[in-house]
Formats: structure tokens, C-alpha cells, sequence
């Protein structure tokens, strides 16, 4: 049973960590609470080490947040109600930043952990690739959706026409750019 509890702690779930990695500055970053708290320290001792070791992590590494910055923060995410009575303000770190930490720590769960640490920046930041694709096929279909079907059909026979008879068609760039630039069918009843 005892030996349950260590493997959980030295390898803690994906999406804890998911879960702790914040979009602040326009970077994705863990705060020192959560950091803290998965490497297994206090957060007093975590920042007391990377205090000790200031020289190693530069401002694209770690930041302090903004008063304004660590209300938001509280507002948003349950998990970090506490932060609301702490008088400092936290530490966020970026995946460099995260990873030196458990390097600065040095501990066995330090250094397993900033494993998973890196795992979930990366899983972050390949759903936000994902999401920007689907944002630019859901903008090309609406683009696709709004043309007056004649159009459509002009736009179709030029691009790709053999493609078309031997059912292997598949929208390219420059079909999308040609109905871009096409005029907008308008509805009579709403004006769009």
C-alpha cells in the first residue's frame, strides 16, 4: 500500500500537470504553487532554492506575476484560491524554467516529474496547433458556405476539373482564395 502512495507521487497524472500550465504574457506557464507541489516541496523551500540559484533562470525562464496578474489568476483557477492571502507574489515558469527547477531541486521526484512537466507542455502545445487548424478549416468552409453556388462551380472547374471526374477532389489553397475573393451570396430575409 505504502509503495502505492510513492508511485503515485513520483509519477503523477498528465492531466494534473495539463491542468496546472497557464496562458499569462502570452506564455504557458506553471506557478511556483503547482510546481512546488508536484516536484513534492513546500512552496516556501521551492523558492528558497530557486532564490539560492537566482542566476539560472533569466526572464524567459521565470517571471513574478503582477498584483493585477495573481487576482486574475485566483479568479479563474479554483485550485489557486489560496494564492488570494499570500502576500507574494507568485513565480511563473515557462517549460525551461520548469525543467531547470527540478534540476535546481535535484531530488529523485524532482527529476522524474520534470519528465511529466515537459510531456504536458508539449501535449499543450500540440492541442494548440490542433485548434488553430481547425480554426483556419472551419474559416474556409464558412468562406465555402457563403458563395453563390455559380461561383462555387466556376471556382471547382478551374482549379481541379480532372481531379473532379475521378472523384479524388480535395479543397486546395488556391480554390479557397479564388471563392475569397468571389462575391457573398445574401440572404433576402436577413441581409448577410
Amino acid at each position: 500500500m505504502k509503495s502505492d502512495i510513492v508511485e503515485t507521487a513520483m509519477h503523477p497524472e498528465p492531466e494534473r500537470i495539463e491542468q496546472s500550465i497557464l496562458l499569462i504574457r502570452g506564455q504557458k506557464v506553471v506557478l511556483d504553487t503547482d510546481l512546488a507541489e508536484l516536484y513534492g516541496a513546500s512552496t516556501k523551500a521551492f523558492n528558497q532554492a530557486i532564490k539560492r540559484n537566482g542566476g539560472r533562470f533569466p526572464p524567459d525562464f521565470m517571471f513574478r506575476l503582477t498584483e493585477k496578474e495573481k487576482r486574475e489568476v485566483v479568479t479563474n483557477c479554483d485550485h489557486l484560491r489560496k494564492l488570494k492571502f499570500s502576500n507574494a507574489l507568485p513565480a511563473a515558469f515557462t517549460e525551461h524554467g520548469a525543467i531547470m527547477a527540478g534540476t535546481v531541486l535535484n531530488t529523485p521526484r524532482a527529476i522524474t516529474v520534470s519528465v511529466y512537466v515537459v510531456r504536458a507542455f508539449v501535449k499543450v502545445r500540440e492541442l494548440v496547433n490542433t485548434q488553430k487548424e481547425f480554426a483556419r478549416k472551419l474559416e474556409d468552409l464558412e468562406i465555402y458556405t457563403r458563395v453563390d453556388p455559380s461561383v462555387k462551380l466556376e471556382a471547382l472547374e478551374s482549379v481541379s476539373a480532372p481531379k473532379l471526374r475521378t472523384g479524388r477532389f480535395k479543397t486546395t489553397d488556391k480554390l479557397i482564395e479564388l471563392l475569397k475573393a468571389a462575391p457573398i451570396m445574401r440572404s433576402e430575409k436577413t441581409g448577410r
